[in-house]
């Protein structure tokens, strides 16, 4: 189930729980992104994140400029964040929720959400979704808004990391120690032999 989330909910609030093992940050870059129509109409921005499989999203925090065309309002401008399966569970985030007005306006804040009770898993796939569009299409104009700049940030917990490909440096010194460690062993083996 989505569920609707406005700049004025937003209260920056540490976690009180105990850190992840798999902490991490995702920054996106709103520029250029365009809402036509509701949710899943053809022609709004789509971006999507390969940010592990069953990644949980547990915050937000967003500095951005927008411009909503007349007759469309600033309230209209929403941010969908959701798994592949766009069915699932996701937040939407609506920075202008209290600006019924056409024009451009900037808005920050951040969330834990949480706190909020408002943190989603993504699906296996480790896809998060995001999708610009308009609460109320407002068909006379095309787009509706553009996001002209600012980023999004998104702390999640990387619950199913890959593991890490050593470079190849380290992977020298690994063979490296390998080769002295059973270097070392055999010498004691010998010297077994000839203790006996």
């Amino acid at each position: 189930m989505k569920k609707m989330i406005g700049y004025a909910l937003f209260a920056a609030a540490a976690v009180a729980a105990a850190a992840p093992a798999s902490a991490a940050e995702l920054i996106v870059d709103v520029a250029g992104a365009q809402s036509f129509a509701a949710f899943g109409a053809a022609g709004n921005t789509v971006r999507t994140f390969n940010i592990g499989a069953n990644s949980r999203i547990t915050g937000l925090a967003y500095s951005v400029n927008i411009t909503a065309f007349s007759p469309s309002f600033l309230s209209e401008a929403v941010l969908a964040f959701t798994g592949s399966d766009t069915l699932g569970d996701g937040v939407f985030l609506t920075p202008g929720i209290d600006d019924d007005n056409p024009g451009t306006a900037s808005y920050a804040d951040a969330a834990n959400l949480v706190d909020l009770d408002l943190d989603f898993a993504v699906g296996a796939d480790g896809l998060l979704r995001l999708e610009w569009f308009e609460d109320f299409n407002d068909s006379a104009i095309s787009p509706d808004a553009i996001w002209n700049s600012g980023t999004i940030t998104v702390t999640y917990e990387a619950l199913d990391t890959p593991g890490a490909v050593p470079e190849p440096a380290t992977w020298a010194m690994l063979i490296g120690g390998f080769g002295m460690v059973g270097g070392t062993l055999r010498r004691r083996r010998t010297a077994v032999r000839f203790a006996m």
